[in-house]
């Protein structure tokens, strides 16, 4: 463990950014631990939390994920996907919203669901499986307004100036949604092993999970046509983020958790969002190799 640790943090000063990690084995609990109490900026990867929260209420009867709901043009939070994106009106079920959540991280839709699941359901929810560290401050909708605000009259391109970017309050963990590493990896191993809601709401979770459509991060690490990563990416300015669970097809299973942060103020950040998936690989390579027998080999072969 310790070799890996080492190789981990390597990786991430080789890619320009700050790492925190936490990766777990589901079924034994083994676990590696890269600054996993560390409290970091959650950005979309609270919609998991959101998701969790949805499926909670639909188990117990209070909603029904059929429910259709009005998306119309006008004041739908921003984004540059799903219904975000969009420009015409559109009438969704409550699983369909949380599909465009997951699958694409769409603004507008985890907004809709929280109107309504409520920010406070969200927290009652992370507070019942025990993720002490985990806390929704704002929706979506009124992240991105403290970004704006913050950027202050220059506006977006203003978000290229260093300075601009340190006083924005949605990278400050103690003024946005926030959470630990060890805290996520919590959250999915509860969702993997049916103890966050029913098993029927916990594969639906799982489902969701796995059809994200981005393969550059956590699933960049893990190139195997047997290997199957489900995950959440979450991005801010500076902010990389990704968790979720690796499993072979041996029947290992392991949640991991990274969250990034770099110096460079650029959109587009290849190195952060690669890591991601390279110090995921390390890790979950280190859980493996204790292990006898096949659950220790390569996939694919």
């Amino acid at each position: 463990m310790t070799d890996a640790l080492a190789r981990i943090h390597a990786a991430f000063a080789d890619a320009g950014v700050t790492g925190r990690l936490h990766a777990v084995d589901i079924d034994s609990g083994a676990q590696l631990d890269a600054g996993a109490d560390q409290p970091v900026c959650t950005a979309s990867v609270h919609k998991l939390c959101l998701l969790v929260s949805l499926h909670e209420q639909a188990a117990a009867g209070i909603l029904d994920l059929t429910e259709q709901v009005e998306s119309p043009p006008e004041g739908r939070t921003t984004g540059p996907t799903g219904l975000a994106a969009m420009l015409d009106g559109a009438r969704l079920s409550l699983r369909d919203l949380a599909y465009l959540m997951m699958s694409v991280s769409d603004n507008a839709a985890a907004d809709l669901l929280l109107a309504r699941v409520g920010l406070e359901a969200v927290n009652r929810t992370t507070a019942r499986l025990g993720l002490t560290r985990t806390y929704a401050v704002h929706t979506f909708g009124e992240l991105l307004a403290t970004i704006k605000e913050d950027a202050g009259p220059g506006g977006a391109r203003s978000l290229a100036d260093p300075h601009v970017v340190a006083r924005l309050r949605a990278l400050d963990p103690a003024r946005t949604n926030h959470s630990t590493p060890r805290d996520m990896t919590r959250l999915l191993a509860a969702v993997w092993r049916d103890e966050a809601c029913t098993p029927e709401h916990g594969a639906a979770i799982r489902r969701v999970l796995g059809l994200q459509v981005w393969p550059h991060r956590l699933a960049s690490g893990f190139p195997f046509d047997d290997v199957h990563v489900a995950g959440k990416t979450g991005s801010l300015p500076t902010v990389r983020n990704e968790v979720g669970v690796v499993e072979y097809p041996d029947g290992g299973r392991y949640a991991v958790a990274v969250f990034t942060r770099t110096a460079r103020t650029s959109a587009l950040q290849p190195a952060a969002d690669a890591v991601i998936g390279t110090a995921a690989r390390l890790a979950v390579d280190a859980l493996r190799a204790p292990q006898a027998g096949p659950r220790g080999a390569e996939p694919g072969r």
